[in-house]
């Protein structure tokens, strides 16, 4: 799985890391843990709102599907050079949601399922009875009332504070882009606002 940003360069996809930090479960902080003082002395950082939006792109395999993008996002924020401020998440369909949860295995199969308890595929959705559906039809419609009733509950984006240019997740924290529907392409919002 790989990421391809605006700029076209393609990002190495990381599932399960901590970035090179061991997650903190002493519930001692770690480095870039706090918000960092103010630069001036009212208190307020100058908005940086340059080039900071970049769109990424992923090919997803099977639905559900938990496609870890946090160190996609963090490579959006580094580029961003904002320091403190935040970083919205958004996906752009209304079959692929944007959750922040942990990344452990058995987790994420637990999550498959609870999906598919919440809103079965096999079942009758008005969406899928194409003898009385007439808005929205495509040429190759999915049948995939499922999925849209799954992203109902789960939502397009997340917003993530950043502090010292580091998003501030917890220890076991990850960014998912949570495909619903079936394979195909996927486009991420990522952008950044904050000070320099």
């Amino acid at each position: 799985m790989q990421a391809k940003s605006r700029y076209g360069a393609p990002d190495a996809q990381t599932a399960a890391s901590t970035n090179g930090h061991s997650p903190a479960t002493d519930g001692q902080p770690r480095p870039n843990d706090g918000v960092a003082a103010s630069k001036n002395g009212n208190g307020a950082h100058p908005l940086r709102t340059g080039n900071i939006c970049e769109r990424l792109y992923y090919t997803s395999t099977r639905a559900p599907e938990f496609i870890d993008i946090t160190d996609d996002v963090r490579e959006v924020l580094a580029r961003s050079e904002v320091q403190h401020g935040f970083v919205v998440v958004f996906s752009r369909h209304t079959t692929a949601a944007i959750r922040i949860n942990e990344a452990e295995p058995l987790l994420i199969e637990d999550m498959e399922c609870m999906l598919a308890r919440i809103a079965p595929a096999g079942v009758y959705y008005r969406h899928n009875d194409l003898t009385i559906r007439t808005v929205n039809l495509t040429e190759n419609e999915d049948l995939n009332g499922h999925s849209h009733c799954q992203h109902l509950l789960m939502g397009a984006s997340e917003m993530v504070p950043c502090a010292d240019g580091e998003l501030m997740l917890g220890g076991w924290q990850r960014i998912f882009l949570v495909e619903l529907d079936c394979a195909r392409e996927r486009e991420v919002i990522v952008q950044v606002v904050g000070s320099a």
